[in-house]
C-alpha cells in the first residue's frame, strides 16, 4: 500500500511547469475528454453554459454592488464618467472579508449585504425624491411625505392602483435586500479565490482614494472620485441638531406682543386676499417652453386690471421647497421663519409664533382659510389663527372632481365671494386661499366660464385627454402644466375684474417650482409674487421695495427669501415691533 502511494506521487512531483499547464488544460479538465466520449459534446456545451452563466452572475453582482456605492442619487448626474469613482466603503468591506476566517467571513458578508441592501433602497428613494422634489430623502424628516405620496396615488390611480403600487414597492425592497446579500456572498467567494491580487490592490486603491479626497478630484462636476456613502449618515446627525437651531431662530419675534391697534394700520378697512397658486414658479414666466402662454395671461391681465383701475407690483421670493411640500412654503411666508423640513413645521405649529393670519385677526380682521384641497382633519390649522376654515366639504361643490384638484379654481373663488365677501356690511376679511387646479398631474384643466352660471359647479364637464395618456409624453405634461397655470392666473384676474372694489387688496404668489420634469435640473427655487390694489395708497407704501410694475416680474426683479416677507409686510403697512419684547427675545436667543 505504501509503495503504491509513493509510486502514485512520484510522477506528480517530477512534472515540469509545462506539464502542469498541459494537465490543467487537459487532464484536470474532465470536459476536455468528455467531448470524445458518447454525449461528450453535450456535456461540454453544458459546462460552457454553466461558466457563462457564472460569469454573467458575477458581473451583475459587481455592477449591483458598485452601483449602490458609486452611482449618484441624482439621476441627472448618472453618466459613464460618474462610474469612475473609488468607493472607500467597498475597499473596507473587501479588507474585512479577507482577514476573517471562514464562518466569520460568511457572517460578515451577510451583514454587509443587508447593510448595502438598505443603502440601495435608500438610494432608490433618493432618486425618487430628486425626480419630484429636487432633493434627496431625509430619513429624519421625510417619512410623513411617503403617506402624502400614497394619498396622491389614491386620488390619481384609485384605491386599487395605490394598493398595487405600495405592494410592488414592498416586493422591490425585499428583492433588493435578498439580491444584494447574495451578490456580496458571491463576490466574497471570488475575493477569497483571488486573495493575493486583491490584497495587493486594496492598499493601492486606498492610497489613491485618500489623494483624490484631499485634492477634491471630480471628473463629473459635483461627483467626487473619492466616493463616500457614509456622508449621508452624517446628514442624519446634522438633521437631528437642526431642532436646536430652529428653536433659537423662533425665539426672536419682533411682533409677537405688538397690540392689535398697532398692527397693519395701513390696511384698515381692506379685504385682503392672500392666494397661493400651486406650482407657480419662476420657470413659468421665464422658460421659453412655458412662458409664452403664461406671460400672455399676465400681460393681458395687467392691461385689463389697469383699465379697471387696479395697479400691481411684482417680484420674486425664494421658496424653501420645490416640486411639493406646499405647507412648508405657506408656513414660511406666514411665520417669517425658514421652514424647509417637516420637523421645523411640526415645531412651528406647536409654538405661539405670530403669523400674518394671527396679526390680521389681532388687528380686527375676520380671518379665513379657503382650502379646496383639504379633505381630512387638519389640527395644525388652529395654529394659524383662523376664525373659520373652509375645507373641500364646506364649499358646496357638486361638480365632477378634477383629479387631485378637487374643484376648479374659479369655483373656489366664486364660493368665497358668495359665502363671505358678498355679505352686506361684513367685517374686513383676511383670507388665505390655496388654488389647486395647477397641482400635478395638471390635467384635466377646466375652462373659464361666466361667474353667474357657476352655481354649485354641477355644470362643469371633465374633458380632454386623461392623465394616463398625457403623462406618457413629456411635452404633453409640460403643455398641461403651463395650461393649468394660465387657467389659475386668469381665474384670479377675472375675479378682480368682476368683484374687485376699492377695498380689495390681492397678494398672490407661487408656493414652489414644479417638479424637475417640468423645470429641468438645476432650476432656481424662486416663485413670482404680486400685489394688486385699487387704492394706490397701498402700492405707494411698497414703492421702496423696488418691485416692478405689472403682474409679471422681469428677470431683474428683486428676489427675497420667503421668510423675510412677513416682517417687511407688517412693517410697511404700519405695524410696530414691541421694543421691550425684542430685547427680551434677543436675550433668550443668546
Amino acid at each position: 500500500m505504501s509503495f503504491s502511494t509513493r509510486s502514485h506521487r512520484l510522477p506528480t512531483q517530477e512534472r515540469t511547469p509545462a506539464q502542469d499547464d498541459h494537465l490543467s488544460d487537459d487532464a484536470l479538465n474532465p470536459l476536455a475528454h468528455a467531448v470524445d466520449a458518447p454525449g461528450g459534446a453535450v456535456a461540454a456545451e453544458r459546462g460552457r453554459g454553466r461558466r457563462i452563466r457564472a460569469a454573467v452572475a458575477t458581473t451583475l453582482a459587481w455592477l449591483f454592488v458598485l452601483s449602490v456605492l458609486i452611482v449618484p442619487s441624482d439621476v441627472s448626474r448618472v453618466t459613464p464618467a460618474a462610474f469612475l469613482r473609488i468607493p472607500v466603503e467597498g475597499l473596507l468591506c473587501a479588507a474585512i472579508v479577507l482577514v476573517l476566517p471562514g464562518t466569520a467571513r460568511r457572517v460578515a458578508a451577510g451583514l454587509i449585504g443587508v447593510v448595502l441592501g438598505v443603502l440601495a433602497i435608500w438610494k432608490l428613494v433618493d432618486m425618487g425624491f430628486y425626480a419630484v422634489l429636487d432633493r434627496p430623502f431625509n430619513p429624519v424628516f421625510d417619512w410623513s411625505l411617503l403617506g402624502n405620496g400614497e394619498e396622491f396615488l389614491q386620488v390619481s390611480a384609485g384605491s386599487v392602483g395605490a394598493v398595487g403600487a405600495v405592494a410592488a414597492v414592498a416586493l422591490l425592497a425585499v428583492a433588493v435586500l435578498v439580491l444584494m446579500t447574495l451578490s456580496v456572498l458571491r463576490l466574497t467567494r471570488l475575493l477569497v479565490r483571488r486573495n493575493a491580487a486583491v490584497t495587493g490592490a486594496v492598499p493601492v486603491l486606498g492610497v489613491v482614494w485618500v489623494v483624490c479626497s484631499l485634492l477634491g478630484t471630480q471628473i463629473v462636476p459635483g461627483v467626487p472620485v473619492a466616493a463616500l456613502s457614509y456622508d449621508r449618515l452624517l446628514e442624519v446627525r446634522v438633521s437631528l441638531q437642526d431642532q436646536k437651531a430652529f428653536a433659537a431662530e423662533a425665539a426672536v419675534d419682533a411682533f409677537r406682543r405688538t397690540p392689535g391697534d398697532e398692527l397693519l394700520t395701513g390696511l384698515r378697512g381692506k379685504d385682503v386676499m392672500l392666494v397661493f397658486v400651486e406650482s407657480y414658479g419662476r420657470d413659468a414666466v421665464e422658460d421659453p417652453a412655458l412662458a409664452p402662454q403664461v406671460d400672455a395671461a399676465l400681460d393681458s391681465g395687467t392691461r385689463r386690471l389697469r383699465a379697471a383701475g387696479f395697479g400691481s407690483r411684482s417680484a420674486f421670493l425664494s421658496s424653501p421647497t420645490a416640486g411639493g411640500g406646499s405647507w412648508l412654503a405657506h408656513s414660511t411666508l406666514l411665520s417669517g421663519l425658514w421652514i424647509d423640513n417637516q420637523q421645523r413645521y411640526t415645531s412651528l405649529v406647536k409654538s405661539n409664533r405670530l403669523t400674518l393670519n394671527t396679526a390680521f385677526r389681532r388687528a380686527g380682521w375676520r380671518t379665513l382659510a379657503v382650502m379646496p384641497g383639504l379633505t381630512q382633519a387638519w389640527p395644525e390649522g388652529a395654529f394659524y389663527g383662523y376664525d373659520k376654515v373652509y375645507g373641500a366639504q364646506d364649499l358646496g361643490y357638486r361638480g365632477p372632481r378634477f383629479n387631485w384638484g378637487t374643484m376648479p379654481d374659479q369655483y373656489t373663488l366664486s364660493a368665497f365671494q358668495r359665502d363671505e365677501r358678498a355679505r352686506r356690511g361684513h367685517t374686513p376679511i383676511m383670507a388665505e386661499i390655496p388654488l389647486v387646479t395647477s397641482h400635478a398631474p395638471w390635467v384635466p384643466t377646466p375652462q373659464l366660464t361666466d361667474w353667474k352660471t357657476i352655481g354649485d359647479g354641477s355644470a362643469y364637464k371633465v374633458g380632454g385627454e386623461s392623465p394616463d395618456a398625457v403623462w406618457k409624453h413629456v411635452d404633453k405634461v409640460r403643455a398641461a402644466y403651463r395650461g393649468s397655470i394660465a387657467y389659475s392666473l386668469n381665474s384670479l384676474i377675472s375675479y378682480v375684474e368682476t368683484y374687485g372694489e376699492d377695498d380689495l387688496v390681492l397678494v398672490f404668489l407661487g408656493d414652489h417650482q414644479p417638479a424637475p420634469l417640468i423645470t429641468g435640473v438645476g432650476a432656481s427655487r424662486d416663485v413670482p409674487i404680486t400685489i394688486v390694489a385699487h387704492d394706490h395708497a397701498v402700492l405707494d407704501r411698497i414703492s421702496g421695495w423696488g418691485w416692478q410694475d405689472g403682474l409679471r416680474p422681469g428677470p431683474k426683479a428683486p428676489v427675497w427669501r420667503m421668510d423675510t416677507f412677513r416682517d417687511r409686510f407688517l412693517s410697511t403697512f404700519g405695524s410696530r415691533p414691541a421694543a421691550t419684547s425684542v430685547r427680551a427675545q434677543a436675550q433668550a436667543a443668546h
